[in-house]
């Protein structure tokens, strides 16, 4: 009788004293260092990482008890730098950083060191010219005097590009690859050909959303959702199932122990004996609204791969 695998398991610094205590403790450091153990390598692979994506890891058959990194609900103020390592132009004055946007002084211009904003309401001019609220000296109050220009100045009215915000908000947030699980387990006896197969993984707003974030930049605000759509499984065989959410984990003491997973399983289990590595993917929808625009960005995370062992059904004859 097979009997399936359970669920997600898956100091103070020296005194000053005489030149030849110091050297003693010095040296006595030093050998103290030379004489501890170096920590022994991990076992088995490591990390697996996919391009750009630097904190994943892999779960192994048995992973332990999965944490959840956070992640969450995350925002950004509108600072006029670059919290994403994009390509935000920087504005300076006398070597001192300055937002390139700001809500009651305008656009900066870095050429002058002023602030410009559009005076409201606007004074009689000339055809082709407008009145401008200039505050120079990188903003100082008492420098504030209304110009009129026949064309904006350089840095004025040009916030980023709305998608390319949203991807610097994007690169703030993590978004990781699978933790998998697979029953029957490899710890608890290897299955049996034609029956069905569990697949789950561990859930999480890193792991499958919803991630909700924001950020702003020269008067530009980007806010972002990302969450998984689904989950495609490959099994190692050939064969790939596609499953909505995270699935459920295997209770062999459950009512449907024996059965099929009622959301994410191979029914019909693998026709022939042997070992498959089987793995998972995310396929993450991010969506972004900001600045009148809205658009998508396709993510992937793809996980390690936990094998599962296959055996042929025994009959027994009498």
């Amino acid at each position: 009788m097979l009997t399936w695998g359970g669920g997600c398991v898956p100091a103070h610094g020296p005194r000053a004293g005489a030149p030849r205590r110091l050297l003693a403790g010095t040296l006595l450091a030093l050998l103290v260092a030379l004489a501890a153990p170096v920590p022994a390598a991990a076992e088995g692979p490591g990390p697996q990482c996919p391009p750009g994506q630097n904190d994943c890891s892999i779960w192994d058959d048995d992973p332990g008890t999965p944490g959840d990194p956070g992640g969450g609900d995350t925002g950004g103020g509108d600072t006029g730098g670059d919290p994403g390592g994009g390509t935000a132009p920087k504005c300076q004055w006398n070597g001192r950083p300055l937002p390139c946007y700001s809500e009651f002084l305008g656009w900066f211009n870095n050429a002058d060191g002023c602030y410009y904003k559009l005076a409201e309401p606007q004074p009689e001019a000339a055809e082709g010219t407008r009145w401008y609220v200039r505050t120079c000296n990188g903003g100082d109050l008492g420098s504030q005097t209304v110009v009129p220009l026949e064309t904006p100045p350089p840095g004025f009215a040009t916030p980023p590009d709305p998608e390319e915000l949203a991807r610097r908000v994007l690169a703030s947030i993590s978004l990781l690859p699978p933790r998998i699980a697979v029953a029957p387990r490899r710890n608890t006896g290897p299955g049996l050909v034609g029956l069905p197969v569990w697949m789950w993984a561990s859930p999480g707003r890193n792991y499958f959303g919803p991630i909700n974030a924001w950020d702003s930049d020269r008067g530009l605000r980007v806010d972002l959702t990302a969450k998984v759509d689904r989950i495609v499984w490959t099994m190692g065989n050939g064969v790939k199932v596609t499953c909505a959410d995270e699935g459920t984990p295997y209770d062999p003491k459950g009512p449907r122990a024996g059965k099929t997973s009622p959301d994410c399983g191979y029914d019909s289990g693998y026709p022939k004996a042997g070992t498959y590595p089987v793995s998972a993917t995310t396929y993450w929808s991010v969506t972004w609204r900001g600045g009148g625009e809205s658009g998508v960005i396709a993510q992937t995370r793809t996980s390690g791969t936990t094998p599962i062992e296959i055996d042929e059904l025994q009959v027994v004859t009498r």
